[in-house]
């Protein structure tokens, strides 16, 4: 560690935050901070929120919202009288609650069967509103679909497992990590922080890597951080790792080379997510008879027994 480093500089956790002896960055690279006291109007961020959820929480809200603005437009042509629809036969209110949903549906979709067609003026100026409804809603959907599609964003499969390795006569914290996606990535740069509690304080340590950047990332990256005498973690033992806490924070960031747009990814190792005296396996496959080389992803996470350094 450079000696102008601040051992305890916060990297935006905050001070009170770096007091909790929680894990600060899950695997799955979300922070564990809650913010509270901001009002729902104040933190809404709906086309945010629509891009980051799930892809079938986000089709299921599409759907639960087409089907809720069909009912409550066949709510409002019911309420407007029986004979609001020309062509509805039905008698029921549930028959012709049905049959007003259906025309909600042609009219939101701009079908229009003309087996059903609005005759009072109430129902038509619904047709009206919900025409510009429908307008507006497909034109939002579409553009949400296409921005979730197009939006670049990094999965990087990370080791589930960091090791403590041999490593040129000394040891050394290492990690793997391969591009789960078929997409290139170039200018690939990691970074690597340790986090412990020593002395009632949280100290966050930037650690120094035996490469920090990668030009091309085709194959895989195992990421190393040599244990020298300059190492925060020199001469440290698995139960001090354990007994402080010990949590390394990891930020890869690289270029998306089809968008050519920067993309991120984050995760973290905590102290019982290490292995110690191991390395990890061989990924290359034997070589083919042209000479091209190829890797096993599913080894991703192999170790075996190291011998000693």
């Amino acid at each position: 560690m450079a000696s102008n480093e601040d051992p305890y500089r916060d990297l935006g956790f905050g001070a009170v935050v770096s007091q909790s002896r929680r894990r600060l960055l899950n695997r799955n690279g979300t922070f564990n901070v809650v913010r509270e006291g901001l009002s729902p109007l104040t933190s809404l961020s709906l086309y945010h929120d629509l891009l980051e959820i799930s892809w079938p929480r986000f089709l299921g809200l599409l759907v639960a919202s087409y089907l809720l603005i069909n009912a409550l437009f066949a709510a409002g042509y019911v309420a407007c009288g029986p004979g609001a629809l020309a062509g509805a036969r039905a008698v029921t209110l549930a028959g012709r609650l049905l049959e007003a949903f259906f025309f909600s549906v042609h009219t939101f979709a701009t079908i229009g069967y003309g087996t059903i067609s609005p005759r009072s003026l109430g129902a038509n100026f619904l047709v009206l509103v919900e025409s510009l409804v429908g307008l507006l809603g497909f034109a939002l959907a579409t553009g949400i679909l296409f921005s979730r599609f197009a939006r670049p964003i990094a999965r990087i499969l990370f080791s589930r497992r960091a090791v403590i390795a041999p490593y040129r006569g000394i040891t050394a914290f290492e990690f793997r990590i391969a591009n789960a996606r078929s997409n290139q990535l170039i200018e690939v740069e990691a970074k690597v922080l340790l986090s412990w509690f020593r002395s009632g304080n949280r100290e966050f340590i930037p650690l120094r890597l035996e490469r920090e950047k990668v030009v091309f990332f085709p194959l895989s990256w195992t990421i190393v951080h040599p244990i020298d005498r300059e190492s925060p973690l020199s001469g440290v033992m698995p139960e001090q790792l354990a007994a402080w806490d010990a949590e390394f924070l990891i930020l890869l960031t690289g270029i998306d080379e089809t968008f050519a747009q920067t993309v991120h990814s984050r995760s973290s190792y905590t102290a019982d997510e290490i292995v110690w005296g191991a390395r990890f396996a061989n990924l290359f496959n034997p070589p083919t008879p042209d000479g091209t080389l190829s890797i096993d992803i599913g080894r991703l996470h192999a170790i075996e027994t190291a011998p000693p350094a």
